[in-house]
Protein backbone atom coordinates (compact mmCIF):
# COMPACT_ATOMS: atom_id res chain seq x y z
CA UNK A 1 0.00 0.00 0.00
CA UNK A 2 0.94 3.35 -0.29
CA UNK A 3 0.33 6.48 1.43
CA UNK A 4 -3.58 6.06 2.80
CA UNK A 5 -5.95 8.23 1.21
CA UNK A 6 -6.53 11.65 2.77
CA UNK A 7 -3.32 11.61 4.64
CA UNK A 8 -0.56 14.14 4.59
CA UNK A 9 2.05 12.58 2.96
CA UNK A 10 4.43 14.30 4.71
CA UNK A 11 3.56 12.83 8.19
CA UNK A 12 2.68 9.03 6.50
CA UNK A 13 6.68 9.60 5.40
CA UNK A 14 7.34 10.55 8.42
CA UNK A 15 5.48 7.74 10.65
CA UNK A 16 6.94 4.81 7.85
CA UNK A 17 10.44 6.61 8.14
CA UNK A 18 10.46 5.91 11.88
CA UNK A 19 9.05 2.74 11.53
CA UNK A 20 11.73 2.00 9.54
CA UNK A 21 14.61 3.36 11.85
CA UNK A 22 13.29 1.40 14.24
CA UNK A 23 13.44 -1.97 12.75
CA UNK A 24 16.86 -1.09 11.45
CA UNK A 25 17.87 0.23 14.87
CA UNK A 26 16.89 -2.53 16.85
CA UNK A 27 16.96 -5.71 14.38
CA UNK A 28 13.35 -6.01 15.05
CA UNK A 29 12.70 -8.07 11.45
CA UNK A 30 14.71 -10.68 9.42
CA UNK A 31 14.08 -12.29 6.34
CA UNK A 32 11.71 -15.36 6.69
CA UNK A 33 10.26 -13.82 9.51
CA UNK A 34 6.57 -14.79 10.44
CA UNK A 35 5.14 -12.19 12.00
CA UNK A 36 1.68 -12.26 14.37
CA UNK A 37 0.05 -8.30 14.72
CA UNK A 38 -1.48 -7.95 17.56
CA UNK A 39 -4.65 -6.07 16.48
CA UNK A 40 -6.84 -4.97 19.30
CA UNK A 41 -8.68 -2.40 16.95
CA UNK A 42 -6.93 0.64 18.42
CA UNK A 43 -5.56 3.61 16.54
CA UNK A 44 -2.23 2.01 17.22
CA UNK A 45 -2.77 -1.49 15.88
CA UNK A 46 -4.29 -0.34 13.14
CA UNK A 47 -1.37 2.30 12.38
CA UNK A 48 0.81 -0.20 12.86
CA UNK A 49 -0.25 -2.99 10.42
CA UNK A 50 -0.87 -0.04 7.69
CA UNK A 51 3.11 0.71 8.23
CA UNK A 52 4.16 -2.95 8.80
CA UNK A 53 2.31 -3.95 5.36
CA UNK A 54 4.19 -0.98 3.23
CA UNK A 55 7.20 -1.59 4.49
CA UNK A 56 6.85 -5.24 3.17
CA UNK A 57 6.45 -4.31 -0.04
CA UNK A 58 8.88 -2.06 0.10
CA UNK A 59 11.69 -4.54 2.15
CA UNK A 60 14.70 -6.32 0.49
CA UNK A 61 13.71 -9.11 2.72
CA UNK A 62 10.39 -11.51 2.61
CA UNK A 63 8.49 -11.52 5.84
CA UNK A 64 4.51 -12.49 6.33
CA UNK A 65 2.14 -10.92 8.55
CA UNK A 66 -0.80 -12.40 10.15
CA UNK A 67 -3.24 -10.11 12.25
CA UNK A 68 -4.81 -11.94 15.24
CA UNK A 69 -7.24 -10.18 17.51
CA UNK A 70 -8.78 -11.52 20.74
CA UNK A 71 -12.16 -11.25 21.32
CA UNK A 72 -12.22 -11.32 25.45
CA UNK A 73 -15.87 -11.60 25.20
CA UNK A 74 -17.07 -8.40 26.20
CA UNK A 75 -20.29 -7.36 25.06
CA UNK A 76 -20.84 -5.33 21.62
CA UNK A 77 -17.03 -5.62 20.72
CA UNK A 78 -17.20 -5.25 16.90
CA UNK A 79 -14.71 -7.72 15.21
CA UNK A 80 -16.52 -7.22 12.02
CA UNK A 81 -14.97 -3.90 11.85
CA UNK A 82 -11.53 -5.14 12.25
CA UNK A 83 -11.75 -7.98 9.95
CA UNK A 84 -12.96 -5.44 6.90
CA UNK A 85 -10.10 -3.30 7.91
CA UNK A 86 -7.41 -5.94 7.92
CA UNK A 87 -9.07 -7.86 4.58
CA UNK A 88 -8.39 -4.24 2.47
CA UNK A 89 -4.98 -4.61 3.51
CA UNK A 90 -4.85 -8.20 1.45
CA UNK A 91 -4.43 -9.75 4.39
CA UNK A 92 -6.73 -12.28 6.77
CA UNK A 93 -7.81 -11.82 9.98
CA UNK A 94 -7.44 -14.45 12.70
CA UNK A 95 -9.94 -14.25 15.82
CA UNK A 96 -8.76 -15.78 18.97
CA UNK A 97 -11.98 -16.40 21.10
CA UNK A 98 -11.74 -16.56 24.74
CA UNK A 99 -13.63 -15.96 28.13
CA UNK A 100 -11.55 -13.33 29.72
CA UNK A 101 -14.77 -11.30 30.48
CA UNK A 102 -15.72 -14.20 32.54
CA UNK A 103 -12.49 -15.11 34.01
CA UNK A 104 -11.67 -11.59 35.05
CA UNK A 105 -14.90 -11.33 37.08
CA UNK A 106 -14.46 -14.64 38.97
CA UNK A 107 -10.70 -14.51 39.26
CA UNK A 108 -9.54 -10.80 39.96
CA UNK A 109 -8.22 -10.59 43.64
CA UNK A 110 -9.77 -7.33 45.80
CA UNK A 111 -7.28 -4.52 44.97
CA UNK A 112 -5.85 -6.07 41.86
CA UNK A 113 -5.93 -3.56 38.41
CA UNK A 114 -8.38 -4.82 35.67
CA UNK A 115 -6.45 -3.55 33.11
CA UNK A 116 -3.16 -5.47 34.50
CA UNK A 117 -5.03 -8.64 34.64
CA UNK A 118 -6.84 -8.18 31.45
CA UNK A 119 -3.38 -7.55 29.85
CA UNK A 120 -1.73 -10.89 30.84
CA UNK A 121 -4.56 -12.73 29.89
CA UNK A 122 -4.43 -11.39 26.10
CA UNK A 123 -0.59 -11.54 26.03
CA UNK A 124 -1.55 -15.16 27.08
CA UNK A 125 -3.89 -15.61 24.04
CA UNK A 126 -1.41 -13.30 21.57
CA UNK A 127 1.66 -15.90 22.36
CA UNK A 128 -1.18 -19.25 21.98
CA UNK A 129 -1.79 -17.59 18.44
CA UNK A 130 1.40 -16.70 17.73
CA UNK A 131 2.47 -20.22 18.40
CA UNK A 132 -0.03 -22.08 16.42
CA UNK A 133 -0.08 -19.59 13.37
CA UNK A 134 4.11 -20.49 13.73
CA UNK A 135 5.22 -17.27 14.25
CA UNK A 136 8.47 -16.39 15.78
CA UNK A 137 7.74 -12.58 16.05
CA UNK A 138 5.01 -10.83 17.99
CA UNK A 139 4.53 -7.35 16.87
CA UNK A 140 2.58 -4.59 19.41
CA UNK A 141 1.35 -1.19 18.74
CA UNK A 142 3.02 0.61 21.61
CA UNK A 143 4.24 4.22 20.69
CA UNK A 144 7.16 6.69 22.02
CA UNK A 145 4.21 7.98 24.40
CA UNK A 146 3.84 4.66 26.52
CA UNK A 147 7.32 3.88 26.71
CA UNK A 148 7.79 8.01 28.36
CA UNK A 149 4.14 7.08 30.89
CA UNK A 150 5.37 3.66 31.20
CA UNK A 151 8.91 4.98 32.61
CA UNK A 152 7.53 7.81 34.51
CA UNK A 153 4.81 5.36 36.39
CA UNK A 154 7.36 2.76 37.19
CA UNK A 155 9.36 5.63 39.09
CA UNK A 156 6.87 7.31 40.38
CA UNK A 157 4.30 4.39 41.73
CA UNK A 158 6.80 1.17 41.93
CA UNK A 159 10.37 2.27 42.66
CA UNK A 160 11.91 1.01 39.36
CA UNK A 161 13.29 2.86 36.96
CA UNK A 162 12.09 0.50 33.98
CA UNK A 163 9.80 1.15 30.46
CA UNK A 164 9.23 -1.48 28.22
CA UNK A 165 12.11 -2.64 25.10
CA UNK A 166 11.75 -2.33 21.34
CA UNK A 167 12.91 -6.24 21.38
CA UNK A 168 12.06 -8.86 23.88
CA UNK A 169 12.28 -12.74 24.23
CA UNK A 170 9.31 -14.44 25.76
CA UNK A 171 10.27 -16.35 29.05
CA UNK A 172 9.63 -19.32 27.21
CA UNK A 173 12.11 -18.10 24.52
CA UNK A 174 10.43 -19.25 21.42
CA UNK A 175 8.67 -15.80 21.01
CA UNK A 176 10.06 -12.83 20.38
CA UNK A 177 8.22 -9.63 21.35
CA UNK A 178 8.75 -6.34 18.87
CA UNK A 179 7.32 -2.34 18.96
CA UNK A 180 8.51 -0.80 15.81
CA UNK A 181 6.27 2.38 16.79
CA UNK A 182 8.68 3.19 19.56
CA UNK A 183 9.99 6.83 18.08
CA UNK A 184 6.42 7.78 16.94
CA UNK A 185 4.41 10.11 18.67
CA UNK A 186 0.82 9.75 19.98
CA UNK A 187 -0.66 12.56 17.99
CA UNK A 188 0.88 11.74 15.11
CA UNK A 189 -0.74 8.64 14.87
CA UNK A 190 -4.23 9.71 16.35
CA UNK A 191 -4.04 12.53 13.29
CA UNK A 192 -3.35 9.57 10.60
CA UNK A 193 -5.83 7.99 11.73
CA UNK A 194 -8.68 10.65 12.13
CA UNK A 195 -7.32 11.91 8.39
CA UNK A 196 -8.09 8.76 6.92
CA UNK A 197 -11.11 8.77 8.21
CA UNK A 198 -10.41 5.21 9.75
CA UNK A 199 -12.70 4.42 13.08
CA UNK A 200 -11.29 2.99 15.87
CA UNK A 201 -12.46 -0.25 17.60
CA UNK A 202 -13.26 -0.11 21.23
CA UNK A 203 -12.66 -3.76 22.78
CA UNK A 204 -15.70 -2.72 24.97
CA UNK A 205 -13.95 -3.22 28.64
CA UNK A 206 -16.56 -1.87 31.45
CA UNK A 207 -13.54 -0.38 33.13
CA UNK A 208 -11.79 1.20 29.67
CA UNK A 209 -9.97 4.64 29.34
CA UNK A 210 -10.12 4.89 33.06
CA UNK A 211 -6.46 3.90 34.21
CA UNK A 212 -6.11 7.43 35.93
CA UNK A 213 -2.44 6.83 37.03
CA UNK A 214 -1.69 7.01 32.89
CA UNK A 215 -3.92 9.87 32.60
CA UNK A 216 -1.67 11.72 35.01
CA UNK A 217 1.54 10.89 33.46
CA UNK A 218 -0.22 12.42 30.44
CA UNK A 219 -1.63 15.09 31.63
CA UNK A 220 1.87 16.04 33.66
CA UNK A 221 3.70 15.71 30.28
CA UNK A 222 1.77 18.11 28.36
CA UNK A 223 2.45 20.85 30.99
CA UNK A 224 6.02 20.09 31.07
CA UNK A 225 5.95 20.69 27.42
CA UNK A 226 4.46 23.77 27.75
CA UNK A 227 7.82 24.68 29.03
CA UNK A 228 10.30 21.88 27.87
CA UNK A 229 9.12 21.24 24.16
CA UNK A 230 11.66 18.71 23.57
CA UNK A 231 10.88 16.79 26.57
CA UNK A 232 9.32 13.56 24.87
CA UNK A 233 12.10 13.10 22.88
CA UNK A 234 15.09 13.78 25.49
CA UNK A 235 13.11 10.76 27.99
CA UNK A 236 12.83 8.36 25.24
CA UNK A 237 16.66 9.32 24.52
CA UNK A 238 17.50 8.71 28.33
CA UNK A 239 16.11 5.10 28.04
CA UNK A 240 18.73 4.20 25.29
CA UNK A 241 21.47 6.31 27.20
CA UNK A 242 21.99 4.36 30.23
CA UNK A 243 24.86 5.28 32.93
CA UNK A 244 25.03 2.56 35.18
CA UNK A 245 27.52 3.84 37.17
CA UNK A 246 25.51 7.09 38.36
CA UNK A 247 22.92 4.61 39.51
CA UNK A 248 21.73 2.88 42.64
CA UNK A 249 21.87 -0.59 42.07
CA UNK A 250 24.43 -2.80 43.95
CA UNK A 251 23.86 -5.02 41.02
CA UNK A 252 25.15 -3.14 38.71
CA UNK A 253 28.77 -1.99 39.81
CA UNK A 254 29.84 -4.35 42.44
CA UNK A 255 33.22 -4.52 40.86
CA UNK A 256 33.06 -1.16 39.87
CA UNK A 257 36.27 0.65 41.71
CA UNK A 258 36.73 3.53 39.18
CA UNK A 259 36.19 7.14 40.48
CA UNK A 260 32.96 8.69 38.81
Amino acid sequence: MSCPAGVDPKLWRSLRNGTGRAIGDFDLIKDGDRICVGISGGKDSLTLLMLLKELQQRAPIHYELLPVTVDAGFPGFNTAAIHDFVAALGLKLVIEQTDHAELITTKLRPGSSYCSFCARLKRGALYGAARRLGCNLLALGHHRDDFIETLLLNQFFIGTLKAMAAKTVCDTGDITVIRPLVYLAEEDILTTVRQAGITAVSCNCPVADVDQQRQRMKQLLRRLEQDIPQIKNSLLAALGNVQPRHLLDNHLHKDDTQCA
